[in-house]
């Protein structure tokens, strides 16, 4: 592998600019959605009192989700010292840290009181799994952006390695905590089981190098720099294994809860009788997110194509949103079960499926936190060094022979 050389983005093309603005558009509607909804009470939207978590939650979770997968590139790098993917980890870090702000953005106008943020940030519940997480997601920006900082910067480069194991650990712990925000909930049949960390976890894995691939190839198109096929083999290689290890992962859980009485009724909901959340199970996240997907990359003709792992990496992107829907919003659709055996009666929706519709607000919302997590890295490859100068084979391969 020869010496790779870093360089900014020039940023000065009319597709550069038309791009900003066209993202600080969706942030402005993000922020007017959120001013209605604060506003106007959370009943302008299609959240209630059986439904709490709407299609905001949908997009953040993702996106909180997408960050610690995001920055999984980076972590193959320096903690098992990968050096064909090294020349992709100051981009994998930064994309980590604009998915997470963009997550994290989400839920803090999806409050419905932003300020109430300062009591989460300084009281803290330890036996709340939310409390945890507010630790771990500050915790995060902080360990990526010191290990950024040991890229960039030659005269801390040593402790490279060291910060990539931390922050590798931190990922891990709080893909597991955001997993476990699930995990935890006993009073829900759809969240109740302990898979949903691990699972959380090899979700992460691929919808954040989806993204990052997408970004990858927007970069390099766009500005015209050479992409050899070899680190694209590779990154096509390692998206297929992910998304067979969530299929597995869907099987398993799905397998697990048929076993178990208990949650016979959610699992019939969700894979035969929940109406949109059977489709969305079926179509958009088997179907689109993982069996299509799967073909696209390792279908012998598609091998040299990207176009079709770009196509690839947005299903799995799509699919990866229909299943946070069909997890969060499915969850909470279904019934309450609060004296199990028993047939319970009253005015209070006992025992009947919540519904729920977004309304475009929340929509709007969501895109928004997407448009900030593309507007911060779009910024930062005009800002920093972070995309090689080129990643031809000759250049990016370590076994590449002249």
């Amino acid at each position: 592998m020869k010496l790779i050389r870093f360089a900014s983005i020039d940023g000065n093309s009319n597709g550069y600019w038309g791009l900003m603005a066209l993202l600080a558009a969706f942030i402005l509607a993000a922020l007017g959605s959120s001013y209605y909804m604060e506003h106007h009470g959370h009943h302008v939207t299609g959240m209630t009192n059986q439904i709490v978590w709407g299609l905001p939650h949908v997009f953040a979770v993702f996106l909180i989700v997408a960050a610690s997968g995001a920055l999984n590139i980076a972590s193959i790098a320096s903690v098992f010292n990968k050096k064909a993917y090294k020349p992709l980890a100051r981009l994998s870090a930064v994309l980590a840290l604009a998915l997470l702000a963009g997550g994290l953005m989400i839920l803090v106008l999806d409050l419905g009181r932003p300020d109430r943020l300062i009591i989460a940030a300084t009281i803290y519940n330890f036996k709340s799994i939310f409390a945890w997480n507010m630790i771990l997601y500050s915790g995060f920006m902080g360990i990526v952006g010191v290990y950024i900082w040991t890229m960039m910067d030659e005269t801390v480069g040593r402790f490279n390695r060291l910060a990539g194991i931390s922050a590798f650990i931190w990922r891990i712990m709080l893909t597991t905590g955001t997993g476990s925000i699930f995990g935890f909930l006993v009073a829900r049949q759809g969240y109740d089981a302990a898979i949903m960390a691990p699972m959380f976890i090899i979700m992460s894995f691929a919808f954040g190098l989806a993204i990052f691939n997408l970004v990858l190839f927007a970069a390099y198109n766009g500005t015209r720099r050479e992409l050899g096929d070899a680190i694209v083999k590779r990154l096509r290689n390692l998206l297929g294994v992910f998304v067979a290890a969530i299929m597995y992962f869907v099987v398993v859980f799905h397998l697990t809860n048929l076993y178990a009485t208990e949650h016979h009724g959610v699992e019939a909901f969700i894979l035969r009788d929940g109406g949109i959340f059977t489709q969305l199970f079926w179509i958009g996240q088997v179907v689109i997110g993982g069996l299509i997907p799967l073909a696209l990359l390792y279908a012998p003709q598609l091998q040299g194509c990207r176009k079709s792992m770009a196509l690839a990496s947005v299903l799995i992107v799509l699919g990866g949103l229909a299943q946070m829907y069909v997890i969060i919003i499915g969850g909470q659709a279904y019934p309450l079960q609060l004296f199990p055996g028993m047939e319970v009666s009253s005015s209070f929706f006992d025992g009947v499926v919540n519904s729920y519709t977004p309304t475009l607000a929340e929509l709007m919302l969501g895109l928004g936190g997407v448009a900030v997590s593309l507007i911060v890295v779009t910024l930062a490859l005009k800002a920093l060094h972070l995309l090689p100068i080129s990643l031809a084979d000759a250049v990016a391969d370590p076994h590449h022979k002249d």
